[in-house]
């Protein structure tokens, strides 16, 4: 049995990037193997164990061949004659291929170490094109690897064009497409993962509504991450250039999260309106809209939003036109209200109508 560190963590250390998590392929073993070691096993597809003190994963050297359509249609087999040049050939890019032995010895049958010196995200073989995922895979390392002057190669591009053409990428779960764009959206280089999919072909599968992806995207997202935006306000930040029906088929075909779901449409909605509006009467309807008194937390992300993309637009525009009207609408005292005889009905009306008042006088500030 032989045990080698494999893929990122390798890479990474050579590009002098922190190395986050080490996955590691073992050779010459069968599952029993590790069991008796004390090792758990996680994966009911495929052999992958966890350390029983490190807890990292530890994988058998596996073959795999396609027998179905997407990206979990393959067959595998993890025997203990699967040599580690096998498994490292079933890998996307050559940078990704490459393993360290317990000596500190680089493996590296591909030449990744050339295509890192290039900078260039080259696949290791045809093989490639039998996930479709993985096109989502190289434009999220291109919009990671973009500050150091990465490229997909030309090569790898054009095959990736030709999966795009031949719709694989409508084979995919829309749960695997989120996670990866996700990821990509918390990248130094977020827009990259976009224009990447674009020149390949591969934005309108998933993306219809940013295609084409133009400046605005590419900006509003440059911003987002220079800043260090959470993952809702970038997300939010992008869809606030499209229309609230373009959103919501954007986010139920994606399945995201509630939580992203919801900020986006606000800001696909609301975000211009708070940008531009000089009318209280509008802006309390704004208010009303987004649920502002029992969600204050949600409409601050949206205000974030707004500041970033009146920031994108060269809208000389700040928060606090919104937030002092906000503040003092908040601190309208319903029960002051209710002591004043109001009932029922009455009391929404005169609640609305006091807050109007101090939002009329706060806008005109």
């Amino acid at each position: 049995m032989k045990i080698y560190l494999v893929g990122g963590a390798v890479r990474d250390q050579m590009l002098n990037r922190p190395v986050t998590e080490r996955d590691w392929v073992v050779t010459g073993a069968r599952p029993s193997t590790l069991l008796n070691k004390g090792y758990t096993q996680v994966g009911k597809d495929f052999p992958v164990f966890l350390h029983p003190k490190t807890k990292e994963e530890y994988a058998l050297a596996r073959l795999e061949r396609k027998s179905g359509q997407g990206y979990t249609g393959f067959v595998c087999d993890a025997g203990p004659t699967v040599t580690l040049e096998e498994d490292l050939l079933r890998r996307d890019l050559t940078i990704n291929a490459m393993a360290q032995d317990e000596n500190g010895q680089i493996i590296d049958p591909f030449d990744g170490q050339r295509d890192l010196a290039q900078k260039l995200l080259r696949h290791v073989s045809p093989a490639f094109s039998e996930d479709p995922l993985r096109v989502l895979r190289v434009a999220r390392f291109a919009a990671r690897y973009h500050y150091l002057g990465f490229t997909v190669a030309e090569e790898t591009m054009t095959l990736m064009r030709e999966m795009a053409q031949s719709d694989m990428l409508k084979e995919l779960t829309a749960e695997r497409v989120w996670q990866e764009t996700r990821r990509a959206l918390m990248e130094q280089d977020p827009a990259v993962f976009f224009t990447t999919l674009e020149q390949a072909d591969a934005l309108s599968d998933w993306f219809a509504p940013l295609t084409p992806f133009d400046k605005n995207f590419q900006s509003i997202l440059s911003l987002s991450a220079e800043r260090s935006i959470a993952l809702p306000c970038r997300f939010g930040a992008l869809m606030s250039y499209l229309t609230y029906a373009q959103v919501k088929a954007l986010t139920t075909a994606l399945k995201c999260p509630n939580d992203i779901s919801a900020l986006a449409l606000l800001a696909a909605d609301f975000a211009d309106a708070l940008i531009h509006t000089t009318d209280a009467e509008a802006l309390l309807s704004v208010f009303n809209q987004c649920d502002v008194w029992r969600r204050p937390e949600r409409f601050a992300l949206l205000l974030r939003i707004c500041e970033l993309k009146a920031l994108n637009d060269q809208i000389d525009w700040s928060s606090d036109t919104i937030q002092r009207p906000l503040d003092a609408a908040q601190n309208v005292d319903v029960q002051q209200i209710i002591a004043q005889g109001y009932k029922g009905p009455e009391i929404k009306t005169a609640l609305n109508q006091a807050r109007l008042k101090v939002v009329s006088e706060k806008l005109s500030f």
